[in-house]
């Protein structure tokens, strides 16, 4: 009964204190922000010191009134020793890097310490998850990274961050929920599957679906030099011969586009077609392959490298999705 009287009134804390903070990218711990209660131990201390209390007025002994009143000076104490160790505490949220469906999502914070002061036994969580990080703050500033899970594409918002502490005695407990702006882009869960035939690299194919460009892989033949030309372009055999001023020029090959296409995958689920095309993206990437990318009336240009990549990837996560911040 305890123990969800406890819980219950944690809660009502938790969403009394988050509903009255504006989100900022950062909080300051002060004494409107920190709540602290007795732990279980603090509570039998308590109890101790109430036995205590009637065996010295049953026996009027000085000897348990002194031992009573020493533990309560040590009660008393732990109350100031506790919320000093959260009090002044400032926790700025840092940019947060995007993760995959069904994978734990990771955001970074960094703790920073105003005074002199140490801080240890530093308990921190996120709303939506259970794991908690125990830190000490003993330099000016320390980072520490909380994971909660990623079920589903789109932005992920964790909560709440709680920062709490037992220290230095465990007899309380302070605590202060923060709103921080905190949130991070989940990409669609990776389904990986074979490239389709029409996907596979040009290369591969043969050189009948490549077209040349200008670069010095193989030579094409001879043109008239023009101004602007380098030197080492000049054909000085053939200018011996009394053709005149001619320049080599060289051909390369370049593999023509290739397009991922939504709605050119059949009647599968919307969800695992997204999960292919990530895990297309992700293949063709690894592989440096130009791509575009057609989400229905959606479109991204054929290019490569890692912004193209995670342009993409970000129209995966947020396709058919209203919040698309």
């Amino acid at each position: 009964m305890a123990t969800e009287l406890r819980r219950y009134l944690q809660t009502k804390i938790r969403q009394w204190t988050l509903a009255r903070q504006r989100r900022a990218p950062s909080h300051t711990l002060t004494q409107n922000r920190i709540f602290i209660l007795p732990t279980k131990a603090g509570c039998a201390w308590l109890l101790l010191l109430l036995m205590l209390l009637v065996m010295a007025i049953n026996y009027e002994n000085n000897l348990i009134y002194a031992v009573t009143f020493l533990l309560l000076g040590v009660f008393l104490t732990a109350i100031f020793h506790t919320y000093a160790n959260l009090a002044g505490i400032e926790v700025k949220a840092l940019p947060s890097r995007p993760c995959f469906a069904g994978r734990q999502a990771e955001f970074e914070l960094e703790l920073q310490r105003h005074s002199t002061r140490c801080f240890e036994q530093l308990h921190l969580r996120l709303e939506s998850s259970e794991e908690t990080q125990v830190v000490d703050l003993l330099n000016d500033r320390q980072r520490v990274r909380l994971y909660c899970p990623a079920p589903r594409r789109g932005w992920l918002s964790p909560g709440g961050v709680k920062l709490e502490t037992c220290y230095p005695l465990g007899l309380f407990r302070a605590w202060s929920w923060l709103n921080l702006e905190i949130k991070t882009l989940v990409y669609p869960e990776l389904l990986v599957t074979p490239l389709p035939s029409s996907l596979q690299e040009p290369s591969a194919k043969g050189c009948d679906r490549m077209s040349t460009r200008s670069g010095d892989d193989d030579f094409a033949g001879l043109e008239r030099f023009q101004a602007g030309m380098s030197p080492r372009q000049v054909d000085w055999k053939s200018y011996a011969r009394g053709r005149g001023l001619h320049a080599k020029h060289f051909a390369g090959h370049q593999d023509p586009d290739l397009w991922l296409d939504l709605d050119a995958m059949g009647g599968e689920a919307l969800e695992r077609r997204l999960s292919r095309l990530a895990a297309w993206v992700e293949a063709l990437s690894v592989r440096e392959v130009r791509f575009g990318l057609r989400l229905g009336s959606f479109s991204l240009a054929p290019a490569m490298g890692e912004s193209h990549r995670s342009r993409s990837l970000a129209a995966l996560a947020l396709y058919g999705l209203e919040d698309r911040e």
